[in-house]
């Protein structure tokens, strides 16, 4: 595909600092935009989030002293439905970061064509560091300082990095004893027994499989003769390797937070504990070879999974990177300029905001069945998942062989235009 000559000085240009995923997501909008025909002052008005909560967030630790958290809440969008978005605990959190986060939520919800907006927040705290009953104190807090700006039909968070089912629970009791009423719609990702959904958390790492499982065979491979790595093996790396897996492919390669392993027999995922299972497990498995994080990066492998943090690959990394295919199981795993190396090397990049898409899909299922007080057996959450996915494949394979496309310029395409023609069409209040 033609590039213009910026995006190609671009990705040769070395980073010398992490990109912000505001940045990110706002260069990925602008170069969207090129290809989509929307309104200037409709795409202005996406460049920026509606708007930012910025919160004190005063925590009383075990020893007993007092210490003060800044928390934060970004709305990018709603004119789709409620914003919608997780909730991290994570020492780098910034409102920067949770302004990006809610723009790609926005995609994300857009591109599945669920009726949510974008939304993002979390709390500047290094997780590790706290007791059960520190984070308790600090999530019940924190809900209280979002009360008047979370709500079933007005923004509804989830677990992310550093936060999980339990917290989740612990908001949604929070929210409801502050409003007089049980409320389990006020967030997703719950325990299944007070309202969560079952095959939420699996979701994401479920959603990844099945898109990587799509792209190879609209490649022509053989699914039995695939090769994959997987760099973060947590919640969605663990539950798309295993899904890979079983539907035949060689996971040959996954990594935690400690390093890598690597057994080009193929490894056994189910008996390697992901990283939430049983932190440690995969640096401390009995493998043929250890590797760094960076070094599964550059494995020679048919597909790249990284399922970890943001930034991943990079211009710095990117022209090491062998693997023909690569799927975007974290959010923002690849910097723009790596992106643009990738497209020049003709190497495929599935985008985050269509691959972990399950994760969000599942959390609106949850919360029609909060709605309706109403649960739904695994059986019918994994197949309504799959059919979403594959209705989502679609549209952006289509944008792609329609218009000669990256794979994320597809997803940004249906995206923009589907929030475009909602703001079109609900016009802009005087």
């Amino acid at each position: 595909m033609t590039k213009t000559t910026s995006e190609n000085i671009d990705a040769t240009e070395s980073e010398t600092t992490t990109e912000s995923a505001l940045t990110t997501a706002r260069r990925q909008l602008k170069r969207a935009a090129t290809h989509v025909d929307v309104d200037d002052g409709v795409v202005e008005r996406l460049k920026h989030p509606t708007k930012v909560q910025r919160v004190s967030v005063p925590l009383k630790r075990d020893n007993g002293e007092l210490e003060v958290l800044t928390g934060f809440r970004a709305q990018h969008d709603d004119v789709r439905g409620p914003y919608k978005g997780g909730l991290r605990y994570h020492p780098e959190v910034t409102a920067d970061e949770c302004i990006g986060l809610s723009m790609w939520m926005t995609w994300k919800c857009a591109v599945m064509d669920i009726p949510f907006g974008g939304g993002k927040g979390g709390i500047a705290v290094d997780p590790k560091e706290l007791s059960d009953e520190e984070k308790e104190r600090l999530t019940r807090r924190f809900a209280e300082e979002l009360r008047d700006v979370v709500g079933p039909k007005q923004d509804v968070p989830a677990p992310d990095m550093g936060t999980d089912p339990q917290t989740m629970a612990w908001f949604m009791d929070a929210y409801s004893m502050q409003h007089g009423e049980t409320t389990p719609g006020v967030v997703t990702g719950k325990p299944s027994v007070i309202g969560g959904s079952y095959g939420r958390e699996e979701a994401p790492g479920r959603s990844v499989a099945i898109i990587t499982r799509e792209a190879i065979d609209y490649y022509g491979w053989n699914l039995d003769e695939t090769t994959v790595a997987v760099q973060g093996y947590g919640s969605v790396g663990a539950n798309a390797a295993r899904s890979l897996d079983k539907w035949g492919a060689d996971v040959v390669a996954v990594s935690d937070v400690n390093g890598a392993i690597l057994d080009s027999e193929g490894l056994d995922t189910k008996s390697v504990m992901g990283h939430d299972e049983r932190p440690g497990m995969v640096s401390g498995y009995d493998a043929p070879q250890r590797l760094s994080n960076e070094e599964l990066l550059e494995l020679d492998v048919d597909v790249l999974i990284p399922a970890a943090v943001g930034n991943a690959l990079t211009a710095d990394n990117a022209d090491d990177v062998q693997a023909d295919l690569i799927v975007e199981g974290a959010n923002g795993p690849t910097t723009f300029a790596a992106d643009s190396i990738f497209e020049q090397r003709d190497i495929p990049v599935l985008p985050d905001i269509l691959a972990n898409a399950g994760g969000v899909t599942v959390s609106y299922f949850e919360w029609l069945q909060d709605i309706n007080r109403r649960q739904w057996t695994l059986d019918r959450v994994n197949n309504e998942l799959e059919s979403e996915m594959l209705k989502a494949w679609d549209a952006v394979r289509d944008e792609v062989e329609a218009h000669d496309v990256s794979w994320r310029d597809a997803a940004y395409m249906v995206a923009l235009s589907r929030v475009a023609t909602a703001k079109e069409e609900r016009g802009l209040w005087p």
